[in-house]
């Protein structure tokens, strides 16, 4: 059975109808007089368009699903806590890794290449994507099973997709397909040699690891950056199918994975994986012997040591597999203070697909939904769009600067939109680390001898406007 005590409970509670016994309702709340038999015109007759119940109830059935995920349709998850048990708030002001924490969370496993019917235990790597609720906000760490991919640059990722999905002339899995790809990107060697190894076909998800994969930025706060990699090592012990055995069971149980945490953690068996990484220095970055933001390599354990930070512990099954496990919207570009990206192109590029992708499946406020809300409160400019459940107080302002107390971001709250300050580095994204690179900055534009917001206005009324022009414009001003 699920931990009730679990502080994932609140975040699985969000969201659930109460249980009403009794009658029916259509969606409006009046009663439903049948749901087992139709209004027609004559007992021989056909259906008619008035049987409100009757085309809202198909309406509805024909909308209830979204469109599934590009890569990692196939998924299943389950929620629980973050414990930090280790000190390493010398590397990082996050509040969710300071010593001590426990920290709500959820997480999503998913095959890449599949469809959402497609076996779970097709040779595949898997996604291993988590979300933490903490006090600052969500943070999204989406992972794999392997601690590298087969690309380091983002305006590959559609080409690879394509390789692996299914041909177009025939609809099949084309193993050609996906070899031309591989040999023809050098880069995807060290994932196909995971891939095709035992580690790409794992007998559970209990029984994996899973990796950020990515280089991350810690700050701390003094204000000093480090290079960061994930790790989340299975206490259960890695297990792993041989070919034949996975081809078995995807022939026996396509939800096998899914069958199985879900079991576990029902029956009270939660898994448990130690949360570990590695550091690396800022200035180490720039002669590593490999470049420490390429997604095809690994930092070596024998430089930088794996750091114990604590473990994290599965708890509570989703109450809904579709509200919550297929509607839970993880985002790289979901960070907090504390943690940036790098400037590995792939977590870039993936900072803003992701984010698009659940704007296209769910729509715009998709982070409304209840698995998707932080438990702080959001303070936000953006407002309405399609299916928009907040709303401000009727005497908030929808924009920023303005006169009353809606505020702005933490550095520029006070001030008007032509400021002209300059903040320096926007750490809250990254530092980066090339010294022969650019700053990322947020910075007001370059001023000229000259680049005064009054001066061009005051040529327009001097020298352009007529006295009647001037007239006009006072009045106009005067309302």
């Amino acid at each position: 059975m699920s931990d009730q005590n679990s502080k994932a409970n609140d975040i699985v509670e969000r969201g659930l109808r109460p249980n009403v016994t009794g009658n029916t309702t259509r969606h409006n709340g009046a009663p439903v007089a049948s749901e087992n038999i139709s209004v027609t015109a004559g007992p021989q007759g056909p259906n008619i368009l008035n049987d409100i119940h009757l085309i809202e109830k198909l309406a509805h059935f024909n909308r209830e699903n979204v469109p599934e995920r590009i890569p990692h349709a196939k998924g299943h998850g389950a929620f629980g806590e973050l414990h930090v048990t280790a000190d390493v708030s010398q590397y990082t002001k996050a509040k969710l890794f300071q010593p001590g924490t426990v920290t709500p969370m959820g997480i999503r496993f998913s095959t890449v290449a599949g469809e959402k019917g497609s076996p779970d235990t097709w040779r595949d790597v898997h996604g291993f994507a988590m979300r933490f609720y903490t006090e600052d906000g969500n943070y999204d760490i989406v992972g794999n099973n392997t601690p590298i991919f087969f690309i380091r640059d983002g305006v590959k990722f559609p080409d690879f997709i394509h390789s692996q999905k299914r041909l177009g002339r025939n609809g099949l899995r084309d193993a050609d397909m996906q070899w031309d790809f591989w040999t023809r990107t050098p880069e995807s060697a060290h994932q196909v040699t995971y891939l095709m190894g035992d580690r790409g076909t794992p007998k559970t998800t209990r029984h994996m690891n899973g990796y950020g994969s990515h280089t991350f930025q810690w700050v701390n706060e003094a204000g000093e950056a480090f290079w960061v990699k994930y790790h989340f090592l299975s206490r259960q012990g890695v297990e792993n199918f041989t070919d034949a055995e996975a081809t078995e069971m995807a022939g026996i149980n396509a939800d096998h994975h899914r069958q199985d945490l879900y079991e576990a953690i029902d029956r009270g068996d939660y898994p448990v994986w130690d949360v570990k990484v590695q550091i690396m220095p800022a200035a180490d970055a720039e002669n590593y012997r490999w470049n420490p933001f390429d997604l095809t390599k690994v930092w070596s354990k024998k430089d930088y040591p794996r750091i114990d930070v604590g473990h994290f512990v599965l708890n509570r099954n989703p109450r809904n597999h579709f509200a919550q496990i297929e509607q839970i919207a993880l985002d790289p570009g979901n960070l907090v203070p504390g943690i940036g990206l790098s400037p590995d192109r792939m977590l870039q590029a993936r900072a803003f697909a992701y984010a698009d992708q659940q704007r296209y499946r769910i729509g715009p406020n998709y982070r409304d939904l209840p698995v998707n809300r932080p438990i702080n409160d959001v303070n936000t400019y953006s407002n309405r769009g399609p299916m928009a459940y907040f709303f401000d107080d009727e005497d908030q302002p929808t924009y920023s600067p303005n006169r009353f107390e809606k505020g702005a971001g933490y550095l520029d709250n006070g001030e008007d939109s032509s400021s002209g300050q300059s903040y320096g580095q926007a750490a809250d994204v990254y530092v980066n680390p090339d010294p022969h690179g650019t700053d990322l900055v947020r910075a007001a534009y370059v001023q000229h001898p000259e680049d005064d917001d009054f001066i061009q206005p005051g040529i327009l009324y001097r020298e352009v406007l007529d006295e009647a022009a001037k007239q006009r414009l006072a009045e106009n001003i005067a309302g």
